[in-house]
């Protein structure tokens, strides 16, 4: 499975600075699903209950970055007032609080369907994905770098 894995991961390697498009996120979704499937040693049974609450939990997520996000972008940071501060910190502490609220919710229920050695685990694969992510793209950033240095002193040469 570790193989699978590293094979899912490499093919998408080469489009993670296009991970806007919808193909190149598929993939990076279908390796993530790969890596916590195989962490987690998820049976059948478990898998059919746990990927449909798992897709819930993470839209939940989703949703309270996005709206900080806005609310970050709603405001101009440089030339902040006070209460624009205040306003962005509660808000920061809200969502902060509702993703508590939203991770206590659905450990309850995901327990459930795994167990709670499982659920510690897909804590730490979410983690693992995730540096293992960055650091592919850390990587690809610098290959092109090279390439592109490369290229410019080919340039300066002629």
């Amino acid at each position: 499975m570790k193989k699978i894995i590293m094979v899912l991961l490499l093919v998408f390697s080469g489009t993670l600075l296009m991970a806007q498009s919808k193909e190149a996120l598929e993939k990076i979704e279908s390796a993530r699903i790969a890596l916590i499937t195989e962490r987690l040693e998820l049976t059948p049974e478990q898998a059919e209950k746990f990927w449909p609450l798992y897709r819930e939990y993470s839209e939940k997520r989703k949703e309270l970055r996005q709206e900080f996000m806005d609310a970050r972008q709603s405001v101009d940071r440089k030339d902040m007032t006070e209460e624009e501060s205040k306003m962005l910190l509660n808000k920061g502490l809200e969502l902060k609080e509702r993703q508590l609220n939203i991770d206590r919710t659905y450990a309850e229920r995901l327990t459930r369907v795994i167990s709670t050695q499982q659920l510690l685990q897909l804590r730490k694969a979410e983690d693992d994905f995730r540096r293992m992510l960055l650091e592919r793209l850390e990587r690809r950033r610098d290959q092109r770098e090279r390439i592109n240095n490369r290229q410019e002193r080919r340039d300066n040469d002629y």
